[in-house]
């Protein structure tokens, strides 16, 4: 690869020393290698961040690194559904080349790869070649994207990224089988089983039915009888008509004691009024005794 690209241009210069990185520091979260017939066009896989509805996911996609690489972002398409972002077309993230302001010359494939597999159980905000399915459906299309590499481009491409796919699996953990899928066959042999077993049971329970168990029935009519008995000499003791004169009299207290304080006040009163006619009369004689009267008269 080193003899088809000329070393003294520093892009090439970088893309060869990441390509020795990558291959020589391989990573179970992702991989990427470049085409050997240009190396600007890398080929990548990641898993699915863990603890996601993407963590059982291998999703491929295509990184274009530009002439400028790495002064400039490189763009990312992905290339497997995913419910977060759209096949076959350029995302926008913030390490992609719709924000070079945020792009940094120190950042690598490596390093863009990991921020991608961040960005995914993101919120998408509405952003350019995203998508908002639902957890189930991303779960759904997770399973399903570790069954083949995607079909895209050249048979070049298409080697490459089936062998990628290879050693993404290589690295995956088997998905969880569903421990639920035996119970319907037990259940249905043990069905099967109470049909075969069926035909001697009826005489059995035919039996039961005619001749009920005497024991049973004992019990309960010697049972009733003593609750009745239990129960009359606790009712016999509380009468009705007892209760009525308590009632008649706590009813009528009330009222005769307002009858009384009426009475007594209106006795208050009259007294009153009396003792102020009297006082009248007194101050009346009072006056009239010493002269007082005559003066109040020619005033008047």
């Amino acid at each position: 690869m080193e003899d088809k690209y000329n070393l003294k241009n520093p892009a090439v210069k970088r893309i060869l020393q990441e390509v020795k990185e990558m291959q020589s520091n391989p990573s179970d979260d992702f991989m990427s290698l470049p085409l050997e017939e240009n190396i600007f066009e890398w080929q990548f896989a990641i898993r699915g961040p863990r603890d996601s509805e993407f963590e059982e996911g291998i999703y491929h996609g295509r990184i274009q690194l530009p002439a400028e690489y790495p002064f400039k972002p490189p763009s990312f398409m992905l290339l497997t559904p995913s419910g977060r972002f759209e096949t076959q077309t350029k995302i926008c993230l913030s390490i992609s080349n719709h924000h070079p302001e945020h792009w940094q010359p120190s950042w690598s494939v490596r390093t863009a790869l990991v921020a991608l597999i961040a960005f995914m159980p993101t919120n998408p905000n509405g952003a350019l070649g995203s998508l908002e399915y639902t957890k189930d459906e991303r779960r759904v299309l997770a399973i399903k994207s570790r069954e083949t590499a995607p079909r895209y481009g050249t048979p070049e491409r298409q080697k490459l990224m089936d062998e990628i796919h290879e050693y993404m699996l290589s690295k995956a953990p088997p998905v969880p089988q569903a421990t639920s899928s035996p119970a319907p066959e037990e259940q249905n042999t043990n069905r099967e089983d109470e049909v075969q077993e069926s035909p001697e049971t009826p005489s059995g329970k035919a039996a039961e039915e005619s001749h009920p168990n005497p024991s049973v029935t004992d019990t309960t009519t010697e049972e009733r009888p003593e609750l009745a008995l239990d129960a009359d000499p606790v009712q016999a003791p509380i009468e009705p008509p007892a209760v009525r004169p308590n009632e008649h009299r706590i009813l009528h207290t009330p009222l005769q004691t307002v009858l009384r304080q009426a009475d007594d006040r209106i006795f208050t009163w009259a007294a009153l009024g009396l003792t102020i006619a009297i006082l009248a009369l007194l101050l009346k004689k009072f006056m009239k005794a010493n002269g007082h009267g005559a003066v109040f008269m020619d005033e008047s």
